[in-house]
């Protein structure tokens, strides 16, 4: 008998939460020769999904709804559903449909894990989206000065003018003494051929997922080619005056080994879109290409700008057409 050629997909995870991750899944959701792993951030503390996780003591919502909704071929129409918000009913004001119906699907099926597969499953996601863990617990951030922020928000929406520079962040868990990574978290890394971290915000998005016990051990063990989506604009109380090399340094400083491929967009976004986030402290990411930190490092470098509105962040199509290059190296049209 001839020998039968078996092609499996490739086995691609990505790391992150919020707006970033869901780019990143729109953009690969309609990939052919690929299947998709979400890791998503379980710390978000902020709306509607902040008041569920005070309330009733679920899991945040918000972040796995936007993965969910990226991986549906029905994006359109839920994206419009599920994130209409109530305003009558006086308990339900100020949530959104999603995330009170993927809470009351976990709480129905016993786990939040069997929620977000169910709701998966009626939105036909193009995937397996996964929380970081099943632990509820607060993101808490150490100043230079000794301050300590609690709470992903507060973190996140930093008060007055000044505040000194996040030197870490660790993770204070509710109700045990330690918090575990959800197990098929380490088995889809473990059996990842890329594993793509970003883009988001760094110390709220990504590094919360890396700090959970267990993820960055699996990350250095994995054979995996590490991809990191490094941000396009820096942001005030995280990483202001950050250039690309900072991102990437403080990145791998949590995993404990460096990354093989760095995705960076060259587009500078309109002088006067850069001059409206200069009064939010926030500037263009710049990267030195002389600088000899990247020769262990590949650089993969496109317009990646989504130049549709005010608010700068990545193009789906254009990360689309990045990330076809990068699984599919010599492939026609890729």
């Amino acid at each position: 008998m001839p020998d039968i050629k078996i092609t499996h997909p490739q086995r691609i995870v990505t790391i992150g939460g919020g707006s970033g991750q869901f780019a990143l899944l729109s953009a690969l959701r309609d990939m052919e020769g690929i299947s998709i792993t979400a890791v998503v951030s379980m710390m978000d503390s902020g709306g509607s999904t902040g008041r569920l996780r005070d309330e009733l003591g679920t899991l945040p919502p918000g972040d796995i709804l936007k993965c969910i909704v990226a991986l549906s071929p029905h994006q359109s129409f839920s994206r419009a559903i599920l994130q209409k918000r109530f305003q009558k009913d006086r308990r339900l004001k100020g949530h959104n449909a999603g995330n009170m119906l993927l809470t009351m699907l976990s709480r129905y099926t016993g786990s939040f894990p069997s929620g977000v597969a169910a709701l998966s499953e009626i939105l036909d996601a193009q995937g397996t989206i996964l929380p970081v863990t099943t632990d509820q617990a607060t993101l808490v951030a150490e100043l230079t000065d000794g301050q300590r922020i609690f709470g992903e928000q507060a973190i996140d929406v930093p008060r007055g003018h000044q505040r000194e520079k996040i030197c870490d962040v660790f993770l204070v868990p509710h109700h045990t003494d330690t918090i575990h990574v959800h197990p098929p978290v380490v088995s889809a890394i473990a059996a990842a051929d890329y594993v793509v971290i970003g883009p988001g915000d760094l110390f709220t998005s990504i590094i919360p997922n890396l700090i959970v016990p267990g993820v960055a051990e699996a990350l250095r063990k994995a054979s995996a080619k590490l991809i990191y989506i490094i941000n396009i604009m820096t942001k005030y109380g995280e990483t202001h005056n950050f250039n690309a090399r900072d991102f990437v340094e403080r990145l791998e400083n949590y995993i404990g080994k460096s990354v093989d491929g760095i995705v960076y967009n060259t587009s500078r976004p309109e002088d006067a879109t850069c001059e409206a986030y200069r009064t939010q402290k926030s500037d263009y990411v710049t990267l030195d290409r002389h600088d000899p930190f990247w020769h262990r490092r590949v650089l993969y470098e496109a317009d990646l700008l989504d130049s549709d509105g005010k608010v700068v962040r990545h193009d789906s199509r254009k990360l689309a057409g990045m990330f076809a290059s990068i699984f599919f190296p010599g492939k026609d049209g890729a």
